[in-house]
């Protein structure tokens, strides 16, 4: 029989950082039962199959089912996959484009690929919505709909919305709410973890259980981080992320320009430091902002990538950022052109992974962000002679760098 820490430690540690834990006495009772019974609980996170790509945003919600799992519950991640066929409405202004089953299976599987980094692989059991929803007759459907008025839809902001906008709302979206609900039935969940954008959805689930007979599960929801820049949600789209697989000297960078105001908010929401170090570390944020975003940056790059990583991003850090030098171990890249007397900067730039388009390219030159050999460069259509000017030092930003080689030059 498995033991559990006291049911007012475990409390300690699930209150952390969470926005609203619906409702808290009923969680109580339930690990209560659990460390009489010695049965974990069964905690439930739904994976949007869409977004496979993660960032610390995604995985605020990824670490508090963590911290579950380390005090003994088991962990259930619900790819997806036929809901995603649907696609999530949560916080949308307009409809979001529906993904083929193939795509969300592919996505759910890089999905959890990630989301390993964060979660004990070992002790995760994964499920597919696919395996109940696809098996609903028509009948079903009509029942589980019959469950919920249209009043009660409308009470979702988004769909609240757009309605008093006069923006369209497909049928089939009042259905995802009820799918998503539908999957706390199948895995009878006593927790669902959420955004506290998936307020609404998770409450639905717990209505659906109660119809079905079944003990309610909590509705525990987190913040939504905000990005670097500070003013809005991290995002991939608007480059104020912190991808969880990026290289350490990246995130270790990345980190760095995280807001002062924000320091601890990533310390208590995408750090694993112990919650007993929390207090002081509110407090080194306050008196030594500096300092601090260098430990929180040691501290994620150590989550992600281990404890050398971090010692060496820093050291990196240290010598192309304070001292400007060029890191020792640049690697080269020789660009695949047609014609190598003229090739256009911004495919250089995006074929040696740089970045990830010709228009993020284009932006980074007209912010100074650009330079050949230590000279910035301005003008977004400039080409380069690669049989005269390579080799050449480019740097994107202030942490990365290329070599740029023609015919094995160096």
């Amino acid at each position: 029989m498995p033991t559990f820490p006291s049911v007012d430690e475990q409390l300690k540690q699930i209150r952390r950082g969470a926005a609203e834990i619906i409702p808290e006495d009923d969680l109580r009772d339930k690990l209560e039962r659990s460390r009489e019974t010695g049965e974990p609980l069964t905690v439930k996170l739904g994976c949007d199959p869409s977004r496979p790509d993660l960032h610390l945003g995604h995985a605020v919600v990824l670490r508090k089912m963590r911290q579950f799992q380390n005090l003994g519950h088991r962990a259930v991640l619900i790819v997806g996959d036929f809901t995603g066929m649907i696609g999530d409405p949560s916080g949308r202004s307009k409809t979001r484009p529906p993904l083929t089953l193939e795509e969300t299976r592919e996505h759910g599987r890089s999905y959890f690929e990630q989301a390993s980094r964060i979660l004990d692989e070992d002790r995760t059991e994964i499920r597919y919505n696919s395996d109940w929803l696809g098996e609903m007759s028509f009948e079903d459907v009509i029942e589980l709909a019959a469950s919920h008025t249209v009043a009660q839809m409308l009470e979702r902001d988004d769909f609240e919305e757009r309605y008093e906008a006069g923006k369209p709302i497909g049928i089939h979206e009042f259905l995802y709410p009820l799918a998503q609900g539908q999957d706390s039935v199948a895995i009878e969940a006593d927790v669902e973890l959420g955004g506290t954008d998936q307020k609404f959805n998770l409450l639905v689930g717990r209505a659906l259980q109660e119809a079905a007979g079944q003990d309610a599960q909590i509705c525990l929801t987190m913040p939504i981080l905000d990005g670097t820049g500070g003013a809005e949600k991290m995002s991939k789209s608007l480059g104020n992320y912190i991808g969880i697989t990026e290289p350490p000297e990246e995130m270790y960078g990345k980190t760095l320009s995280v807001p002062d105001d924000l320091i601890y908010r990533y310390f208590e929401l995408a750090s694993g430091v112990p919650t007993s170090d929390l207090p002081r570390l509110k407090e080194f944020a306050a008196e030594n902002p500096r300092d601090a975003k260098h430990e929180l940056a040691a501290a994620l790059v150590e989550l992600y990538h281990g404890e050398d990583a971090a010692n060496e991003a820093r050291r990196h850090f240290e010598q192309t950022v304070v001292r400007g030098d060029v890191p020792d171990d640049i690697e080269d890249f020789a660009p695949d052109a047609r014609d190598p007397a003229s090739v256009g900067l911004l495919n250089i730039m995006s074929g040696a992974g740089l970045t990830d388009s010709n228009s993020e390219a284009r932006r980074l030159i007209e912010q100074n962000a650009v330079s050949i050999d230590g000279d910035k460069v301005q003008d977004t259509s400039l080409f380069v002679d690669l049989t005269e000017r390579a080799p050449f030092v480019l740097k994107v930003g202030k942490r990365r760098y290329v070599r740029v080689v023609w015919n094995g030059a160096a």
